[in-house]
């Protein structure tokens, strides 16, 4: 490996990683080079051209040196940015530079005298102001290093507050000081800022007034933490107005915006599609998943959990009305009794007169004898979605969607026994207390109740 290279070399390797066909790294691995050496080559070009691959040496001033530590640090440059913006061809100098700063001051960043150490004399006596004069220089250089600290870290916290209006009213100014102060002087950051001192005073007390949305957040933090974030903005808002709260939507999309606060999202569900098994029923309910009146159109599906390797299965009926859940069965094996139960007890709850069409998927259990056998006799029209469409029951998957997102992934379960009385608490809380904007704010069972009360 070569341990000095030309001009025309270095040049060579420059153009190569430029053109963009190779690597950095393959570069210099085909040239044999370490990769942090053709990545200061490459740096040096592109701010010096040619002239910066070329070999030179010259001892740097004080005041260059003072320079280059000031830039980097007013910019928040890295070692190796900073080397290749002046040029510095020795490694380790900045490094250098710095710690001698750090320790000795400014007169340690003199370029020492090269060649023998000439024969020891007595040194002459400093004139009695040089320390005083040495120590103002740096006290100076010190305070001048914290103003250029807090110039840049001003612009930062100004547009975090306010992204694209950093230079904005008096108001944001003394916010962005504010939360600076613990890391800064203020004398220095409002220099920054160009505030005066009792304008920044006058913003600080009136930003300490009780802001008018006080109480409207901690509603919706209440709210929020009622329903385990399974409510977003639409939802808190209607909330909010059933209380006599006259609120526009998107003042509580900003305030949960404020707060952190968001809704959740889903994941997938189970499927219990295993081929034709008996048979398929035509899709009567072709996605008209409106209903006029209940217990006129229903869907059913089955659903999987998993809780420490076991697994639990719900099967519930829902009404299209108003999306109740009119009946549902647990259990740990997807068996036709699952599906057998839960068709008991939806039956229960019709009257007389009540024949609803029962839509599902082309699941195994839904093409069973023993369950078209049990439509007939209650005379209910059965209806499939169309194979491999899962769109054709699309009430029933937002509901394990939502049921899963709002429920299942937000707590922790340790058996299939505590997993199914969360069951029971949530679909009571879904019919009874959750409110859906399509039901005018109103529950499933309140809607129902609504209806039959108007009737």
């Amino acid at each position: 490996m070569r341990t000095k290279h030309d001009e025309a070399f270095k040049l060579q390797v420059v153009q190569e990683c430029l053109r963009g066909d190779a690597s950095l790294r393959e570069v210099a691995r085909q040239h044999c080079l370490d990769p942090s050496m053709v990545r200061r080559w490459t740096e040096r070009y592109r701010h010096h051209g040619a002239l910066g691959l070329r070999r030179t040496s010259r001892c740097h001033s004080e005041a260059f040196k003072r320079t280059v530590l000031e830039r980097m640090w007013r910019d928040g440059l890295s070692q190796r940015q900073t080397q290749a913006l002046f040029d510095i061809r020795e490694e380790g100098a900045i490094g250098r530079w710095e710690q001698q700063y750090h320790s000795g001051g400014l007169n340690a960043l003199a370029p020492k005298r090269k060649g023998r150490c000439p024969m020891a004399q007595k040194p002459p006596s400093p004139p009695p102001s040089d320390p005083v004069n040495d120590e103002r220089s740096r006290k100076e250089l010190l305070e001048e290093l914290a103003y250029l600290r807090a110039e840049n870290a001003y612009p930062k916290k100004a547009r975090c507050l306010d992204p694209g209006k950093a230079d904005g009213s008096a108001r944001q100014k003394a916010q962005a000081i504010q939360g600076l102060r613990q890391g800064h002087q203020l004398a220095l950051l409002l220099r920054a800022a160009r505030l005066a001192r009792s304008t920044f005073y006058y913003q600080v007390k009136t930003l300490e007034i009780s802001d008018k949305y006080a109480e409207l957040k901690v509603r919706i933090q209440q709210i929020y933490a009622q329903h385990q974030g399974r409510y977003g903005y639409r939802r808190i808002t209607a909330v909010l107005r059933q209380a006599g709260e006259a609120i526009n939507h998107k003042t509580v999309q900003r305030l949960m915006q404020a707060l952190g606060l968001a809704s959740l999202v889903r994941r997938k569900r189970y499927r219990s599609y295993r081929g034709a098994v008996g048979r398929v029923a035509p899709n009567l309910l072709n996605r008209q998943f409106q209903a006029h009146h209940f217990n006129q159109k229903w869907v059913t599906d089955i659903t999987e959990f998993n809780v420490n390797g076991r697994k639990l299965y719900l099967s519930p009926v829902m009404d299209l009305y108003n999306g109740e859940i009119v009946a549902y069965q647990t259990g740990t094996r997807p068996v036709f009794s699952l599906v057998r139960a839960m068709l008991h007890k939806a039956f229960a709850r019709l009257g007389l007169s009540d024949k609803p069409q029962l839509h599902s998927d082309q699941g195994w259990h839904y093409q069973h004898p023993s369950y078209r056998h049990l439509l007939a006799e209650r005379a209910i029209a059965q209806s499939m979605s169309r194979k491999g469409n899962c769109l054709d029951n699309a009430a029933m998957e937002s509901f394990f969607g939502t049921l899963k997102a709002e429920y299942f992934h937000l707590n922790r379960f340790e058996t299939i026994e505590q997993l199914q009385q969360g069951l029971d608490h949530y679909i009571h809380y879904y019919n009874h207390e959750r409110i859906k904007m399509k039901l005018k704010g109103l529950s499933p069972v309140q809607y129902r109740t609504q209806a039959l009360g108007a009737a």
